[in-house]
């Protein structure tokens, strides 16, 4: 039988790749995206929920299937107001893995970062290790938290200083440790669905791992 995947943020670079990828994916009967925005992609697998995802709890009834994948983030640029970032970045998924624990899902693959912290002093490391935490605290059977350092791949907006670190990192590859080097987007998708299609225990993957 043909699986149901969740997918939230399925416009933005990570997420838009684990759509083309769950696509091509035999596995996949059904692929429920959640956006603020549509995708615009007209596909018989595709069923499309349009709305503001602070909000979650007014999908409840459709946040029904087998996985969940989650590559909501945003940016300092985009949400200067910490309270609204902490909304999103942190409090999204979080709502998304009760409602999906509730609903029956057993497997969840999250977009994290490197150096994700609770206890960090520095406020992204520590909103992404909240979320971590809130994620795990779900207790949903298979839990899969993916740690990327800087994502590479063709973003739809700029990111100027992430594109130039990206590239610093690439001219100077055989000197860096390879836990902090650049992680296609593509490789991150990928490495979710093969997790959701495996029975591994919960887990957090390194950068170096992905």
């Amino acid at each position: 039988m043909q699986k149901t995947a969740i997918l939230l943020g399925a416009t933005g670079l990570t997420g838009s790749l684990v759509l083309e990828q769950l696509l091509s994916n035999a596995n996949y009967g059904t692929i429920k995206l959640f956006s603020r925005k549509s995708t615009d992609i007209s596909h018989p697998k595709v069923k499309e929920y349009i709305g503001d995802l602070l909000f979650l709890e007014s999908f409840k009834e459709d946040l029904t299937g087998d996985e969940l994948y989650i590559c909501i983030g945003t940016t300092k640029k985009k949400t200067p107001n910490h309270q609204q970032y902490r909304k999103i970045d942190l409090g999204i998924p979080e709502k998304a893995v009760e409602i999906c624990k509730n609903n029956g899902v057993s497997k969840v693959a999250v977009v994290s970062a490197i150096g994700a912290n609770a206890k960090s002093s520095i406020a992204y490391n520590k909103i992404k290790g909240e979320m971590e935490h809130a994620v795990l605290s779900a207790n949903i059977e298979h839990t899969y938290i993916l740690r990327p350092s800087f994502i590479a791949g063709n973003r739809k907006e700029q990111r100027t200083g992430e594109e130039l670190g990206i590239a610093v990192f690439k001219c100077f590859k055989f000197l860096i440790p390879k836990k902090y080097r650049s992680v296609e987007a593509k490789s991150i998708a990928a490495k979710m669905i093969e997790l959701c299609n495996s029975d591994a225990p919960s887990k957090i993957i390194e950068s170096n791992d992905i």
